[in-house]
């Protein structure tokens, strides 16, 4: 059973997501959060594949912080814009996951920004 902070998160996400989709001209970046770590993701949906992704569990930003803040979400926002446009990908549609643009979310789709992703 859902906890009662995340049974709105997966609602919220569930109708972005009837609007959210990445195709192979334009993928989607996909954010998550946990209470520790920051995950983000290029997906092409319609061939089901991950086209590049960053997270905080990864050698070279793993133990940075205790908790997912601002600081380590624009580390991972320019590490998936650098591994995107090295797959010679430019423009996204960014999927917030059901979190409010705001923080943490914020800052990653600017750093994403200013990697060189166009939203």
């Amino acid at each position: 059973m859902a906890t009662p902070k995340i049974k709105p998160l997966k609602l919220r996400h569930q109708r972005l997501r009837k609007k959210v989709a990445g195709t192979p001209e334009r993928p989607r970046l996909a954010v998550h959060f946990s209470g520790k770590n920051i995950y983000a993701q290029v997906i092409d949906d319609e061939a089901g594949k991950t086209l590049a992704s960053a997270n905080t569990t990864e050698a070279d930003l793993r133990g940075k912080t205790p908790r997912a803040n601002v600081e380590i979400a624009v580390k991972v926002g320019k590490i998936v814009a650098e591994r995107a446009k090295a797959r010679n990908i430019s423009k996204v549609v960014f999927d917030r996951g059901g979190f409010i643009y705001h923080g943490k979310v914020k800052a990653l789709a600017d750093a994403a920004r200013e990697g060189g992703l166009q939203f």
